[in-house]
């Protein structure tokens, strides 16, 4: 039997047993003033054309494939509505400046040209910024390690993150647990987070959820972003109304 975001599958009967006995029993909840945070939708982890997983990666070796592009599409729709209901918008992304990267694990030679692997660290169109949209960009796997990001949300008044992006496991997780550090409310967006392996992705989003955040459906994302951008917003309340 699946649960409804789909982990169950990776549960042992030992932890499903204690999932009984300690699991999760209700959501955290979130607060009043909400701001979408969008991780790392760049091409290099897409490709350029809508493929499987392994035949993109024969071209982009970080590609999360069809269920990457899956994604993308349900967190545009999100974005829409964020911005409809006029919630602030973060995009997060790599920095690109010869900084050595996080990652230790051995890469042979790119497979991509000068030009192409420029192109692999554009947002991609489907959820690119649009003016007014602050674009954080990170050289560790959370985007608030070493960047303005939390500044700028303080600023705002922010109490709430809602997180879309990828990796599961990487640094949408990295950034989820740095916002729990600084005591935000944290919704990670179950159809609008991605990764390269299923098994990472699922059982990450268990644990973000044991722990960290509130793991919740689009549906219910769109729900809140609006229900919170009409009480803030008397244009919208009057539209409502």
């Amino acid at each position: 039997m699946m649960t409804e975001y789909g982990w169950e599958p990776y549960l042992s009967e030992r932890d499903r047993t204690h999932d009984k006995l300690w699991g999760k029993k209700e959501l955290f909840g979130f607060g009043e003033k909400p701001a979408l945070v969008l991780i790392d939708i760049y091409y290099s982890v897409l490709g350029l054309e809508r493929k499987p997983i392994f035949e993109s990666m024969e071209m982009w070796p970080s590609s999360t494939g069809l269920e990457g592009w899956a994604a993308v599409d349900k967190t545009a729709e999100l974005l829409a509505v964020a911005r409809g209901a006029g919630i602030p918008v973060v995009h997060v992304k790599g920095l690109q400046s010869g900084i050595k990267p996080w990652v230790h694990r051995k890469r042979g030679p790119s497979k991509l040209s000068p030009e192409m692997q420029k192109k692999g660290t554009e947002i991609v169109a489907e959820v690119a910024p649009i003016a007014g949209e602050v674009v954080i960009e990170k050289t560790a796997p959370s985007g608030f390690q070493g960047t303005p990001l939390h500044f700028h949300l303080n600023s705002l008044g922010v109490d709430t993150l809602i997180m879309c992006g990828e990796t599961t496991s990487g640094c949408v997780r990295a950034s989820v647990v740095d916002a729990a550090t600084h005591r935000y409310r944290v919704g990670v967006v179950s159809e609008c987070v991605f990764d390269r392996t299923e098994a990472s992705h699922f059982m990450n989003l268990y644990d973000m959820h044991q722990k960290y955040s509130d793991v919740i459906s689009v549906d219910m994302a769109k729900a809140y972003l609006t229900e919170k951008g009409i009480a803030a917003t008397p244009e919208l309340a009057r539209k409502a109304g």
